[in-house]
């Protein structure tokens, strides 16, 4: 390992397996299961810990707990693991714990996510890919969101729940029940505005697929339906607009899954 990349103050313990090109900042504790990945950068006192496994080319930002065993009880030094994948800025003062027995053992974060200052991941949360996170979100335990979400400034997530993929929360919101795919939500307890249009022509979905998100808007929250009726009213749209069918195979995929205790954000 080239001394340059790893300040000198730096303790990183045998056993850790650190890519060459690994840059580490002063006073930083590295455990001895962590593997990092080639051109990630490692700011000033963090401790990675754990078996903790941090891909390529991520940006660690100074004052991470990256790793530490989960806030469980139930938690008795099983072997559990924190994976990171590419390409990810971690701001200052963040904390993801690694997962648990009763949750699978993994808490797992994507590729190119923006996580901001004081986001909490709790044990076996389940991180997409091309996620923002605004400064003090917060995850309890067993959380999955999915790619593309925007989770505004101190939004709050109740243990066991899901945000599909490409939704967004405005800044406090607090999730105590599902989210689905494409909403946006707003509240305490959030409730389902409108969908993240906005959103999706940046991404570059068609006005074809942009006019089926809205159909699926309607039925979910405009026109009174049960969830079941919904889901029969969204499953057409395939139909009457092949090109929006994937959107609409992720919604009901989504809606399959949704607790009947929890339900989805109305």
């Amino acid at each position: 390992m080239p001394a340059p990349l790893i300040h000198s103050t730096a303790i990183v313990e045998a056993g850790a397996e650190i890519d060459s090109s690994v840059a580490i900042g002063p006073y930083t504790v590295i455990g001895p299961h962590v593997k990092i990945g080639a051109g990630t950068t490692v700011a000033a006192h963090c401790v990675i810990e754990g078996r903790t496994t941090i891909g390529r080319d991520n940006r660690i930002f100074q004052f991470n707990s990256l790793g530490a065993i989960p806030q469980d009880k139930k938690y008795a030094g099983e072997p559990c693991e924190l994976v990171i994948g590419d390409r990810n800025t971690i701001r200052e003062f963040c904390t993801f714990n690694i997962g648990s027995p009763g949750g699978g053992g993994v808490t797992r974060v994507g590729d190119d996510n923006w996580l901001m200052a004081y986001v909490h991941l709790a044990h076996d949360c389940k991180v997409g890919n091309h996620t923002i996170f605004a400064n003090n979100s917060q995850l309890a335990g067993h959380v999955e969101v999915g790619d593309w979400v925007i989770l505004g400034g101190f939004t709050v997530v109740h243990q066991f729940l899901r945000i599909g993929a490409h939704g967004m929360t405005a800044m406090s919101s607090v999730l105590l029940a599902d989210q689905p795919p494409f909403v946006m939500s707003q509240g305490q307890p959030a409730r389902g505005r409108s969908m993240n249009f906005e959103g999706l022509r940046r991404r570059g979905f068609s006005a074809g697929r942009i006019a089926a998100v809205k159909a699926m808007h309607k039925a979910l929250y405009r026109d009174g339906l049960t969830l079941e009726q919904a889901r029969e009213r969204i499953a057409v749209l395939a139909q009457a607009t092949p090109e929006a069918a994937p959107d609409v195979a992720l919604m009901l995929s989504f809606l399959e899954k949704v607790s009947p205790q929890r339900g989805i954000v109305r």
